[in-house]
């Protein structure tokens, strides 16, 4: 896939700096790669479908968003997409990017440097946090159970929930409903038919449930 292919399948215009800047990120990638095992290596001749689109279709979904929290950030999929994304709007926004792991925070924090991007780095866990945010997302985090325990305290602030998930999204959503209550909408994934976009309202524990860690 192309930059121009991936661009025709979202319904906002994207910008040739913002493609510059996806391009110089999908460099910053692969060179660390390497030593960092960020993304599997077998995607990386596919990032503009597997990592930049499957991102950035959330931006389909909540255009007007105008802060989000990526939890797990990792290799920046999709906080720094969002990221680079929204830089180039009118009024550029704040993208949380949040993991609990030093070294892949100093990645994150030069990325966001060196492409000048609106995102904060935080080095820490999701639960800790007492952030308010218009949206809470994460993409090969956790499986749903525990995600749903990170998130929880965002959504409970008032976040909008979009996760990314693969095509056992099914499984995972049956073994949360053993710990949480809520509503979910899936949507089928832009970048492959068998991931969907998850859609969470209204969680709650389940009463017999502990916390989730």
């Amino acid at each position: 896939m192309t930059p121009a292919e991936m661009a025709a399948k979202l319904v906002f215009h994207v910008k040739q700096e913002a493609v510059d800047d996806l391009t110089a990120f999908g460099a910053m990638v692969a060179d660390k790669n390497e030593v960092m095992n960020l993304v599997g290596p077998l995607t990386l001749p596919h990032y503009w479908s597997r990592h930049v689109l499957d991102s950035a279709q959330l931006l389909n979904l909540r255009p007007n968003a105008q802060t989000w929290a990526d939890l797990g950030a990792g290799a920046g999929f999709p906080g720094v997409v969002l990221a680079i994304l929204l830089k180039h709007t009118a009024d550029a926004p704040n993208v949380y990017l949040i993991d609990s792991l030093a070294k892949r925070c100093r990645f994150l924090e030069a990325v966001v440097a060196e492409l000048a991007l609106p995102a904060v780095v935080i080095n820490d866990r999701a639960e800790n946090l007492n952030l308010r945010v218009d949206v809470v997302t994460a993409r090969a985090c956790a499986p749903m159970t525990r995600l749903l325990g990170f998130a929880e305290r965002f959504i409970h602030n008032g976040a909008d929930a979009w996760f990314l998930k693969g095509e056992n999204v099914g499984e995972e959503l049956s073994e949360a409903g053993k710990a949480w209550r809520f509503q979910v909408e899936q949507s089928e994934s832009l970048s492959d038919p068998r991931g969907r976009v998850v859609h969470i309202q209204g969680l709650q524990r389940a009463k017999s449930s502990t916390r989730t860690r």
